[in-house]
């Protein structure tokens, strides 16, 4: 039987939030926050976005999804949105969160 050292451990996490081009301007480019044991992706993110409605109105749509265009990494990986809503978010992650790439 394994025993952690600290008991309240798992309790705080420190996660990197790190938005960027107009979704940086509008809600900060890197985010320190700290949630709780079993918070998924798009709660965090949501959380977040709540501060500035701007912000939250060019991730979310009417009905509180992520907009398709959105593009949300996770340590380096892809997430879908679709998957943010279970992905459980641990803690040292850094998330990324990107508006649509521009392209041509």
């Amino acid at each position: 039987m394994r025993h952690h050292e600290e008991e309240n451990e798992e309790e705080t996490m420190k996660v990197k939030v790190r938005f960027f081009a107009q979704f940086g301007e509008l809600l900060g480019t890197d985010i320190i926050v700290e949630p709780v044991s079993g918070t998924v992706l798009s709660g965090l993110i949501k959380e977040i976005a709540q501060r500035n409605k701007d912000g939250y109105n060019a991730i979310f749509d009417e009905k509180d999804t992520f907009r398709e265009f959105v593009i949300l990494m996770r340590n380096g990986k892809r997430v879908d949105t679709i998957d943010a809503v279970t992905t459980k978010v641990a803690d040292d992650d850094e998330i990324a969160v990107f508006p649509p790439v521009a392209g041509g």
